[in-house]
């Protein structure tokens, strides 16, 4: 019977030792949350909103509010009882201390290595968690800016963008009164066009009528020359040749230099007989070969002229105008 009973401790035993660990593991894992938990209130927490913030899409906090179920209360402390979590520390103690004695827990590489992660885990988040919170904070401002900027140079271009569009908004007004000015322009050219043919072709006209103007007095002139000239070799031919007029003028000119009333003139009679002999010449004479060549040089100027300026009309061969068009 003794031997049965020991057997049956023995056995019972070793099925808390192989249950325990999983117990304790999960129970120090519940304590370190709980006090990691309740160090953390005096640290400041990177607070999901930074990233919340920085999403393109619009908050709906509170549909969430609505939709998600309300958690269950918490008393909080130690296993949800309201204690605080140094509790933890003597009970764990207190329980350690019989398992450890009766091997109920063997300490083992295990319990080894999860307590160095612990302490690893504690003085990490004690010592660096705040650095760690600055550095991650620091990227999300770094990125929300830049988030920003884009948003702020969109919104810039959308801006410009509206204005111009309102600018534009009379632009039918404006091509409709652009056509209007430019019917009201081409109704002007063609009441230009009516008028400008018969504005040209006085135009040329006066210009034709000029020309004749200028080279019949360029004639009349060349004629009087001539005239004077052959009036001039004549007349001192005559007084060269003859003593009794180099006489006469002589005298005539000591008289008008005296002051006397004198009579006629000697050099003066020979001009005007010279010239009426011309005239009479003139009216007898029925060559007019020199009139015939001086028209048609004449006709073949104003031709000359108008085919170059592109005039509506030329002369033919008689002299008489002619239109082209």
């Amino acid at each position: 019977r003794r031997f049965a009973f020991r057997y049956r401790s023995f056995c019972v035993l070793r099925s808390i030792g192989r249950c325990y660990p999983k117990m304790l593991r999960a129970a120090s894992s519940n304590v370190v949350r709980r006090a990691a938990l309740g160090a953390s209130r005096g640290v400041p927490a990177c607070h999901g909103s930074h990233v919340l913030s920085f999403h393109s899409s619009s908050r709906r906090e509170e549909e969430a509010s609505e939709t998600a179920p309300a958690a269950p209360a918490s008393k909080g402390g130690l296993f949800g009882t309201g204690l605080s979590e140094w509790f933890a520390l003597p009970i764990g103690i207190t329980a350690a201390v019989p398992i450890i004695k009766f091997d109920w827990y063997v300490v083992n590489e295990e319990t080894q290595l999860a307590a160095v992660f612990i302490a690893f885990c504690v003085a990490l988040y004690s010592q660096g968690g705040d650095a760690i919170y600055k550095s991650l904070d620091e990227s999300a401002q770094t990125i929300l800016k830049e988030h920003h900027e884009a948003e702020d140079k969109v919104i810039a271009a959308l801006e410009q963008k509206l204005e111009f569009l309102q600018a534009n908004k009379g632009q039918v007004e404006h091509f409709e009164a652009i056509n209007a000015l430019r019917e009201d322009a081409y109704k002007n050219l063609n009441a230009a066009g009516a008028v400008k043919p018969q504005h040209d072709f006085k135009v040329q006209v006066e210009k034709m009528l000029n020309m004749i103007a200028a080279e019949e007095a360029s004639n009349t002139e060349k004629a009087k020359t001539t005239l004077m000239e052959a009036a001039t070799a004549d007349v001192t031919s005559q007084f060269s040749s003859t003593k009794a007029l180099k006489k006469a003028a002589l005298d005539s000119a000591i008289d008008s230099i005296k002051g006397g009333a004198g009579g006629s003139d000697p050099v003066k009679d020979a001009f005007v007989k010279f010239f009426q002999a011309k005239a009479a010449d003139a009216k007898k004479s029925t060559d007019d070969s020199e009139e015939k060549a001086a028209k048609a040089a004449l006709i073949a100027k104003l031709n000359g002229v108008a085919k170059n300026e592109g005039f509506f009309f030329e002369f033919d061969a008689a002299g008489a105008p002619k239109m082209k068009v």
